[in-house]
């Protein structure tokens, strides 16, 4: 743990990890939060809590060694461009409307970015490619997303990590996965009846979102469907409504410094995902 920095919205002082409950903006842990140690934590602590107390247990996780080594160890050495800034370094709770018909799912924070601000998809330049377009569509109240407490706010949207610390390369493994399945598999089902679209960030996000869907009692078509961008699929619960699975290319620089992905492709995909859940309301 670095010594103590300011925080960039609030000025009040942190250390690198933040310690829970000690005041950063939106933290959802108290120091009491239990704790997730292994796999078998991260079920016994998932299972049957409500949506804040699951935020809480999410963001002071320490299930997978190799996370928790590299997303601390980011959080000390900083990059150079932060290092007057204190880092979250914890896991990234899901983030928006608890009731939200439109669901966004990724794949994990970034190092220098949800890893640094504590919020998912805020701080990087992915984050800002994502925040922008979801204010063109009128699903965030501001266009750029940088620290938590900045103001930001999602409009009947909510965001979630398929894994929810920052993975070296930003390449978890299927057992670092596997392990955090259960979050995932929690908050959907807490979510899930106010659902009616949901945006799959890259094919990791896609086969995630199918997964837990799957997990969680709804039907996913056989055979089951390909990821592409705007790519679309229904999968039907039996006691809830449809929901309209959407696949995007993620925002990664890569895709958008290459034009795989531009602006109005990712624009189309969002505003498709808020025009569904708006119909017949």
């Amino acid at each position: 743990m670095s010594s103590p920095l300011p925080h960039p919205v609030t000025g009040e002082p942190f250390d690198s990890p933040v310690p829970p409950g000690t005041g950063w903006p939106d933290d959802p842990a108290r120091p009491t939060t239990p704790v997730a140690q292994d796999a078998d934590g991260v079920l016994r602590h998932a299972a049957d809590v409500g949506l804040d107390d699951l935020s809480a247990r999410i963001s002071v996780c320490r299930a997978c060694p190799r996370l928790v080594d590299w997303r601390e160890g980011v959080a000390v050495e900083k990059r150079r461009s932060f290092a007057g800034e204190p880092y979250w370094g914890r896991p990234i709770a899901g983030w928006g409307d608890a009731d939200a018909p439109v669901l966004i799912v990724g794949l994990a924070p970034a190092a220098h970015g949800g890893n640094r601000t504590g919020r998912i998809f805020t701080g990087d330049r992915s984050g800002d490619w994502l925040f922008a377009a979801l204010h063109r569509v009128g699903l965030a109240v501001q266009a750029a997303s940088e620290h938590a407490g900045d103001g930001q706010r999602l409009v009947r949207t909510r965001m979630v990590a398929t894994v929810r610390c920052a993975p070296p390369d930003n390449k978890p493994t299927t057992t670092e996965r596997d392990t955090c399945a259960p979050w995932l598999d929690r908050e959907l089902t807490l979510v899930a009846p106010h659902l009616r679209s949901v945006v799959c960030l890259g094919s990791y996000g896609w086969a995630a979102a199918l997964r837990g869907f799957r997990a969680v009692g709804y039907a996913v078509p056989r055979p089951q469907p390909r990821f592409g961008h705007a790519a679309e699929a229904v999968l039907e619960h039996p006691d809830r409504g449809d929901v309209l699975l959407l696949g995007c290319y993620h925002p990664s620089q890569q895709n958008t410094f290459t034009g795989k992905l531009t602006e109005p492709m990712l624009d189309a995909v969002l505003q498709r995902a808020r025009d569904h859940s708006l119909e017949g309301l």
